[in-house]
């Protein structure tokens, strides 16, 4: 292979990861996790960062505590970041791979506890 050749190939891979990498881009400006709780009283939509976009209190909220309805938003809430984040997962694979480094690193920071 001469210098051409290679200078060809890197270019094209070049290329390869600036389009992996504009579609990613996308993908994550599109994320936003949402989850309703299990009674249906609570419904959170929150964004790529994980942070709460929208609250949504149905009249069964009316019929929790205040200690409940809090515990229901939070719960409900950390699902909708869990959504997200499998969002956002989904969008930077095909850029840093599978198992990379850097994918193990957004899932210990990105995936909330369970």
């Amino acid at each position: 292979m001469d210098g051409r050749e290679w200078l060809a190939g890197y270019q094209d891979r070049l290329q390869d990861i600036r389009a992996r990498a504009a579609r990613a881009e996308r993908a994550l400006a599109a994320v936003a996790g949402r989850a309703t709780s299990r009674d249906g009283a609570v419904t959170v939509t929150v964004d790529q960062a994980g942070a709460l976009q929208h609250l949504e209190l149905t009249e069964h909220a009316e019929v929790l505590s205040r200690k409940e309805l809090a515990a229901t938003v939070l719960d409900t809430a950390r699902q909708a970041r869990r959504e997200a984040a499998a969002q956002a997962e989904a969008a930077l694979v095909p850029v840093f791979g599978e198992r990379s480094a850097a994918m193990e690193e957004f899932r210990r920071l990105a995936v909330p506890e369970r």
